[in-house]
């Protein structure tokens, strides 16, 4: 257990940090979900929104939390599985 002032707080604004990033990653993830959802079921404009919106959620997180290669990664094969619904 930490035992200077300093050290309490550190403690107090990781677990604050930690719930923050543990939301973004669930959002994400959410959204993932109701993308590949939407290629599914063939709807594109709903695709497409959602793939943008998954573009923003991505980049902001790669500033924080997310590695920026695995940020592009993922934004790379989403689009790559989408062009392959669409473009068919």
């Amino acid at each position: 257990m930490a035992k200077t002032k300093s050290a309490k707080k550190e403690i107090r604004k990781n677990l604050k940090r930690r719930l923050i990033n543990l939301k973004k990653k669930k959002e994400i993830k959410n959204k993932l979900k109701l993308f590949l959802r939407s290629l599914k079921e063939k709807d594109k404009n709903k695709a497409l929104e959602l793939l943008r919106l998954i573009y923003k959620l991505l980049d902001k997180a790669a500033k924080s939390f997310l590695h920026k290669n695995k940020a592009s990664r993922l934004k790379s094969r989403l689009t790559k599985k989408f062009n392959k619904t669409f473009n068919e």
